[in-house]
């Protein structure tokens, strides 16, 4: 399938909102890929496609993953919204013939994050925080880092600020999303 046709098809399956955001994401990605030296069409597909499985409702993914032997946690039973994204990563083969482990690590990973996560793996975790669409506290500091800081401190940052708000809303902190920050701490150059 080339871009353009994954692109029709994912504009035919998500709503006006949830399309342009995956563009925004896509787009916001191929800049941080350009500034960090990753491929700029591998990052562009990912980011496009991360999403995907944001044509079911929360209520299906649980469902929708039991259908593709998806494993699910209690979290994720308790938060269904999170299962988007490893669903997301076997509909990329299955649906748009996207075979690149890369590509699919990056969007099974840019929800909750996890350890040892590779520089396409935090840019689409990043660029989903950052595109143009969002707005929340927080969000111009984390793009001004995206300009300035480096990948791992761009990363840390936004997981501080997911943790915290996740914290304060009163929800379960996904273990990977822990696991994510406390890898960074205990790496760090």
């Amino acid at each position: 399938m080339t871009v353009d046709e994954m692109r029709r098809t994912l504009m035919s399956r998500l709503n006006k909102n949830r399309f342009a955001h995956s563009i925004g994401v896509a787009n916001t990605a191929v800049e941080l890929a350009k500034r960090f030296s990753v491929d700029v069409d591998k990052t562009y597909i990912a980011g496009l496609l991360h999403d995907c499985a944001r044509q079911f409702e929360n209520e299906q993914l649980p469902v929708e993953a039991a259908k593709r032997a998806v494993p699910i946690t209690d979290i994720e039973y308790a938060a269904p919204i999170l299962l988007h994204a490893p669903i997301g990563a076997v509909m990329v083969k299955e649906d748009y013939g996207v075979d690149d482990p890369e590509i699919i690590r990056a969007i099974a990973r840019h929800t909750v994050g996890d350890q040892n996560m590779s520089p396409l793996d935090i840019i689409i975790w990043f660029a989903d925080m950052i595109e143009p669409h969002r707005n929340y506290p927080g969000v111009e500091e984390l793009r001004r880092l995206a300009k300035e800081a480096s990948l791992e401190q761009m990363f840390l940052e936004g997981l501080n600020q997911t943790i915290a708000f996740v914290v304060s809303k009163g929800s379960l902190v996904h273990p990977k999303t822990i696991d994510a920050r406390n890898y960074i701490l205990l790496h760090q150059h």
